[in-house]
């Protein structure tokens, strides 16, 4: 697993590996850093809540959840049409330097 597939910057990208997998490798990004956005598209959004309340409820109990945002993205399909997809951003913060559990 490399975090350059997961992370840009602050930001989580969720996809397809397990949602421990993405668990692990936010606490100490978040940890370092005091903030991260989790950020997913389509069938990935509910592996993006879960991960964000499993930071929140097991790892990270200082962890709050600044904001979620929802949107509608419209994408090229592979035959040229557009397609609407959903997608979810969420917003967490942690006091910087907090210990996980």
């Amino acid at each position: 697993m490399f975090l350059g597939e997961m992370f840009e910057g602050k930001v989580l990208y969720i996809g397809k590996k397990p949602i421990m997998s993405y668990v692990l490798t936010a606490v100490p990004k978040i940890v370092d850093m005091g903030c991260l956005t989790i950020k997913a598209r389509g069938m990935s959004i509910s592996k993006a809540v879960d991960v964000a309340l499993i930071l929140q409820d097991r790892f990270l109990k200082e962890c709050t959840i600044e904001g979620i945002d929802i949107r509608t993205e419209v994408l090229e399909g592979d035959n040229g049409e557009l397609t609407n997809v959903s997608s979810i951003e969420i917003r967490l913060r942690a006091p910087v330097g907090v210990q996980a559990a």
